[in-house]
């Protein structure tokens, strides 16, 4: 995970910030209770998502969510204030499956939706999606149940749209 240095007390609004989430670690998960997500200030106490989370369930990138910053300077997510169009979607190919352990095919197979997204590690290669309101949204959906039922990868959707849920 990414170090957590103090922001200044005195940033304004478009400071790039880290906003940090703590939850409860999932059994069978990575072992982690806080994921540091960047974001760029909106006013005093709120900040837009500028990346994709790998733990954090139910945000999404261009998300603005309310923080609190504690003593240490480091901003504590309260509540998100405002929804993007975005969903989150995550993407953990089988090791034994046809892709093998590759983020770049789960990436190649992805791309015709125009998805942008990152890799947590070359030894643990979930990938993080946005998928942007505008998207496929039927289609990608499709990918990724086929993709999941051939055996190509496990797959969840941790922040939803209602466009998502209705496709």
């Amino acid at each position: 995970m990414t170090s957590m240095t103090p922001a200044d007390p005195g940033a304004t609004e478009g400071d790039r910030i880290k906003v940090w989430f703590r939850f409860v670690p999932r059994e069978g998960w990575l072992p982690y209770d806080t994921e540091g997500l960047w974001a760029t200030r909106v006013s005093r106490d709120t900040a837009r998502l500028e990346n994709i989370p790998f733990l954090q369930d139910g945000v999404a990138e261009g998300e603005v969510v309310r923080f609190a910053t504690d003593t240490d300077g480091l901003h504590w997510a309260k509540e998100r204030v405002e929804a993007s169009d975005n969903c989150t979607i995550r993407v953990l190919p089988v090791a034994s499956g046809p892709l093998g352990r590759s983020a770049r095919a789960v990436h190649e197979r992805l791309s015709p939706f125009g998805l942008g997204g990152e890799v947590y590690s070359d030894t643990f290669p979930l990938v993080a999606l946005t998928v942007p309101g505008d998207a496929d949204l039927a289609g990608i959906k499709a990918l990724l149940v086929r993709g999941e039922e051939d055996g190509w990868w496990h797959f969840e959707v941790p922040c939803a749209t209602d466009a998502w849920r209705d496709a």
